[in-house]
């Protein structure tokens, strides 16, 4: 079964929840700019939100923290899918196992609670992504799945480079290119590292940069149309 109807997407990236920057910039309150982004999603009726690396500043977050993130994402309501990045990365001794993370039911890590897919039946949704799995470079488009679903978004924590020369040195860890962006065959590529929000691709996969919330002060709105194609908007977020 898939939904006979457009489906939103919700992209943000960079949120870097912590109790040092973040906590000094908030208030105290370091999770704040998440808050801000779950409250605009649930308010778009967003069918996924998509959190594309660094959600979490570092591993070293108290647990009363890590609590607070996952009632926060709990109580959302909305579907969410986390991709770890270069400062939060799918390593042994991350802090996914504090403060009841791994437990909520309406969260998916990549590469820590599920595989590098999820596949959301009710929409006929595949969202794809290659967590960061330790401190170093990698390729964050390397080996794209056959998809399972009719609907197609993938996501990626890197620096865009049109041509990427990997053999370069010194050069930017983590490069994806355009060759990379459209063998994905997604319809809408979800990206993160950068804290400016920018379109760096468009056909045959539109891939866009969200920017971090506190610097674009906006999430992008993928709709998936029903009858194919995308399109994408910047909504303004409330911090009030």
């Amino acid at each position: 079964m898939s939904a006979n109807r457009d489906i939103v997407v919700v992209h943000t990236s960079d949120v870097h929840v912590d109790h040092e920057y973040a906590a000094r910039q908030n208030n105290g309150d370091g999770a704040k700019p998440l808050a801000v982004v779950l409250a605009a999603a649930k308010a778009l009726a967003a069918d996924v939100l998509l959190l594309c690396g660094d959600t979490f500043d570092c591993h070293n977050i108290p647990v009363a923290l890590v609590r607070r993130v996952s009632t926060m994402i709990r109580d959302s309501g909305v579907q969410t899918v986390l991709l770890p990045g270069n400062h939060d990365p799918a390593i042994d001794e991350a802090m996914w196992e504090k403060g009841g993370l791994l437990a909520v039911e309406n969260l998916r890590i990549l590469g820590v609670t599920t595989g590098e897919s999820v596949v959301f039946d009710a929409l006929g949704l595949e969202v794809w992504g290659r967590p960061h799995r330790d401190y170093g470079d990698m390729n964050p488009l390397e080996a794209p799945p056959r998809w399972r679903a009719r609907r197609r978004v993938a996501m990626a924590h890197g620096h865009y480079d049109p041509v990427p020369d990997r053999s370069k040195r010194p050069r930017a860890s983590w490069l994806l290119g355009d060759d990379e962006i459209a063998a994905t065959g997604a319809e809408y590529l979800a990206l993160g590292h950068w804290n400016r929000a920018i379109q760096v691709a468009a056909a045959p996969t539109p891939a866009y940069y969200s920017g971090s919330p506190d610097y674009a002060q906006t999430v992008n709105v993928a709709r998936l149309r029903v009858a194919g194609g995308v399109d994408v908007e910047r909504h303004p977020l409330d911090w009030t």
